[in-house]
C-alpha cells in the first residue's frame, strides 16, 4: 500500500477537489472504523461525533447490517432496474405502512441512490402534481443537496454561484432560530412572527405569490427540514410547523419534508417531523437507511400524488435506484428499528449528552448556545461575549481534534467534529445512536480539552 505522503501527493495531482471538502490541511486519511471510532494508519482512535453527516446512525461496522450485505452479495448483488426483487417491494411496504399509521395517508415509496437524487425526484413529482409549477418555497438556512434542482431550493448562494442563472430559485423564508431571535421576543413569539411573515405573502395579489381572483398560488410546494441540518441543527419551537402547515393548507401548497439527515431516529423518532404534529405530503429520506453501506435513498408520497395513473413508469429513472444490496440492508435496518426501543435509547443518550454540553457551557463562555433533540445536538461557538460568531475558534478546534494529539487517561486520541450553522460556528453533533454513556463522557472530556487548547492558541 502507498505511504500516506504518496497518497496525498497523488490526490493533489489526480483527484478532483470538486467532490470533497478539505476541512484540514493536509487532509486526514483513515484506515479503518468500528463502533463510534475511526482509526488512522498509526492505530490512533478518533471518537466520531458526526458519523458521516448522520449516515452511520447505527455505528461503524454494525455486524447485523454488514452481515446482511455480505449475504446479499452472494445471492442477488445486481439486477437490472426493469426487473423486480423481493427486498425492494418489502422495504417499500414497510415504509409506506408506517407512514399510513402515523400520517393517515395511503402512499407509495420511490427509490433512488442518494439524497440529492431523491430531492430531484420529488421536484418532478411535485411539478407533475401541480400542473407544471416549478417555483418552491424553502427556508433560509435550509440544505437539500447540490445537484442543480436541489441547489435551487438550498438557501446558500455559494452552491449556485458559478453555475449560471437559476430562474427557478426558491423563495427563501426565515426559519425561527431561537438563539438568534430578535430582542424582546420569546422563541414562541418569534416562531409566530415567522409564520405571520410567510402568511403575509398571500394577503393581496401585490404581495407577489397569490392570485385571489382564481384562488391560485404561484408556488407548488414548501421544502422543509424539521430540524435544520447544515444550517446548524436549529430546533424550532414546538408549534412552528403547525402554524406553517395551516397557511400551506389554506392556499393549496404541498409540504415536502426532507428527512435525509434527521431521519431514522436521529431525533428519537423515525422521522423528525413526528415531533411537530403535522403531516407531510411528500417525505424524502436517505443516508442512514443503509447505515452508509450502500447508496440508497427515496421518497414517500401520498397516493394521489404518486399513483401510477398520475406518475407512470419512467417518470424518473436511475440504473441503480433500487439496487438489491441497498434494499436488503434497508429492510434489515427497518426490522432492527422495530425490535429495539430506539426512541427511549436515543432520548436517554441525548439527555445525558445535552446535560454534559450545558455543564461545559458553564465553564466556557465561548459556548453561546447548546440545544438538541434526541442525538441531534448543537454547540454554538462564539467570542467571550457568548453571542458573536467565532468561526476561527471552531476551525482551530476541528484542526486540533483531527491532529490525533488529545489525551484521554494517558492515551492519545482524536475527535471528529462537524461544522455547520449560518456563520459556520456551530458544532453539529450526530454521534452513533449506539453511543455508550462512557463514550459520551469521553467526548465531553475531549471537547473540554480541545476547546481549552484552541483558546490558548493550540
Amino acid at each position: 500500500m502507498s505511504s500516506e505522503s504518496q497518497l496525498l501527493a497523488d490526490e493533489a495531482q489526480y483527484c478532483s477537489f470538486g467532490d470533497t471538502v478539505h476541512y484540514v490541511n493536509p487532509p486526514k486519511i483513515f484506515d479503518r472504523c468500528e463502533g463510534s471510532y475511526m482509526y488512522d494508519a498509526q492505530g490512533t482512535p478518533y471518537l466520531d461525533l458526526q458519523m458521516w453527516y448522520s449516515a452511520v446512525n447505527f455505528g461503524y461496522g454494525n455486524e447485523r447490517l454488514n452481515n446482511v450485505l455480505k449475504k446479499q452479495l452472494d445471492v442477488l448483488p445486481q439486477v437490472a432496474s426493469q426487473y423486480l426483487h423481493p427486498t425492494k417491494i418489502e422495504l417499500a411496504k414497510v415504509i409506506a405502512q408506517d407512514a399510513e399509521r402515523k400520517f393517515g395517508y395511503k402512499g407509495r415509496v420511490h427509490f433512488n441512490v442518494g439524497g440529492s437524487q431523491s430531492v430531484e425526484d420529488s421536484l418532478k413529482l411535485v411539478r407533475n402534481a401541480t400542473e407544471g409549477k416549478s417555483l418552491m418555497f424553502a427556508f433560509e438556512g435550509g440544505y437539500h443537496g447540490r445537484t442543480l434542482g436541489a441547489s435551487a431550493i438550498t438557501s446558500s448562494y455559494r452552491y449556485r454561484r458559478r453555475y449560471g442563472h437559476f430562474g427557478e430559485r426558491a423563495h427563501f423564508v426565515p426559519f425561527p432560530y431561537p438563539f438568534r431571535r430578535p430582542r424582546g421576543m420569546t422563541p414562541e413569539e418569534y416562531s409566530e412572527h415567522c409564520v405571520a411573515g410567510f402568511a403575509r405573502l398571500f394577503e393581496t395579489e401585490y404581495n407577489g405569490v397569490w392570485d385571489p381572483k382564481v384562488g391560485q398560488a404561484e408556488y407548488a410546494a414548501f421544502y422543509v427540514e424539521a430540524i435544520q441540518g447544515t444550517g446548524g441543527y436549529v430546533v424550532p419551537p414546538p408549534d412552528f410547523f403547525k402554524g406553517l402547515k395551516k397557511v400551506l393548507d389554506q392556499y393549496g401548497i404541498l409540504l415536502v419534508v426532507d428527512e435525509i439527515q434527521m431521519g431514522f431516529y436521529r431525533t428519537g423518532k423515525l422521522w423528525a417531523i413526528e415531533h411537530f404534529g403535522v403531516k407531510p405530503d411528500v417525505l424524502v429520506f436517505g443516508k442512514a437507511l443503509t447505515n452508509g453501506l450502500n447508496p440508497l435513498a427515496g421518497l414517500w408520497a401520498r397516493e394521489e400524488l404518486i399513483n401510477p395513473t398520475v406518475f407512470p413508469p419512467g417518470s424518473t429513472h436511475s440504473t441503480f435506484a433500487s439496487n438489491p444490496l441497498g434494499t436488503a440492508v434497508g429492510l434489515e435496518t427497518m426490522k432492527m428499528l422495530a425490535e429495539v426501543d430506539y426512541e427511549a435509547m436515543v432520548m436517554a443518550s441525548g439527555k445525558h449528552f445535552l446535560e454534559g454540553l450545558k455543564d461545559l457551557q458553564k465553564r466556557h463562555r465561548e459556548i453561546g448556545d447548546v440545544d438538541g433533540l434526541g442525538l441531534a445536538l448543537r454547540a454554538e461557538i462564539c467570542t467571550e461575549d457568548g453571542f458573536t460568531p467565532n468561526k476561527a475558534l471552531l476551525d482551530r478546534m476541528v484542526d486540533i481534534g483531527l491532529s490525533g494529539d488529545l489525551d484521554y487517561k494517558g492515551k492519545k486520541m482524536g475527535l471528529v467534529l462537524d461544522v455547520g450553522g449560518y456563520y459556520k460556528n456551530v458544532i453539529t453533533f450526530a454521534p452513533s445512536l449506539h453511543i455508550t454513556p462512557e463514550e459520551i463522557d469521553q467526548g465531553l472530556a475531549l471537547l473540554d480539552q480541545l476547546l481549552t487548547r484552541a483558546k490558548n492558541g493550540g
